[in-house]
């Protein structure tokens, strides 16, 4: 099925790209525009993306790399517990002693 008529690009395609990505690098995250380059293409309009991403997400070769999967939650928490540690409005610095 053609997933992209502006540059002519299959379902098959996407998943050979992503099965080619996966080989090559089992750590790599896959994005759209990863898939672009590896076929030697470039998005055009755009109204090609829901089914392209459609097609991206039924490839069970898509998975993020179990070691890149929680890194985003261990940012988040690190963040929540630092805090800020002084004021940058301009307000509370003048009044600061």
């Amino acid at each position: 099925m053609i997933v992209c008529h502006c540059t002519n690009i299959s379902d098959h395609d996407i998943r050979a790209a992503i099965d080619w990505m996966r080989n090559a690098d089992p750590e790599t995250i896959i994005t759209p525009g990863k898939i672009y380059h590896a076929l030697g293409k470039a998005a055009d309009c755009g109204g090609c993306m829901p089914l392209f991403l459609d097609t991206m997400r039924s490839s069970s070769k898509l998975e993020v790399p179990a070691q890149l999967a929680n890194l985003r939650a261990a940012s988040i928490q690190e963040n929540i517990h630092a805090g800020r540690r002084q004021s940058y409005r301009l307000s509370q610095q003048s009044a600061a002693p």
